[in-house]
């Protein structure tokens, strides 16, 4: 087991923490992206920047709609999404076999 074998779409540190929080929600589950920027204590433009990489790799599903006259934007983390960052837990643990962590 080596490094090359960690996700590197989820590997970087912001698209892990995202990748994290999304997987504590039930599948099917969304979350606003307003409170999501505030869990993770982000810039809007630094949550989107690595939303979208997410979303080009087939992990997040960003839904854009209305309420009202107010955009609003939701999120949730796909299937394949919940595979790689299960695939991604089980490369890491197998990385760190060994390391006495």
């Amino acid at each position: 087991m080596s490094a090359d074998d960690l996700d590197g779409v989820i590997h970087a540190p912001a698209r892990l923490r995202i990748v994290a929080t999304l997987a504590t929600l039930n599948p099917g589950d969304e979350i606003g992206f307003p409170k999501l920027r505030a869990l993770l204590d982000m810039t809007a433009g630094n949550l989107s920047t690595h939303l979208r990489k997410l979303e080009d790799a087939g992990y997040v599903q960003v839904t854009k709609t209305h309420e009202g006259r107010t955009p609003a934007t939701y999120l949730k983390l796909t299937d394949r999404g919940r595979a790689a960052f299960r695939d991604y837990r089980t490369a890491l643990a197998g990385l760190l076999k060994g390391t006495g962590a």
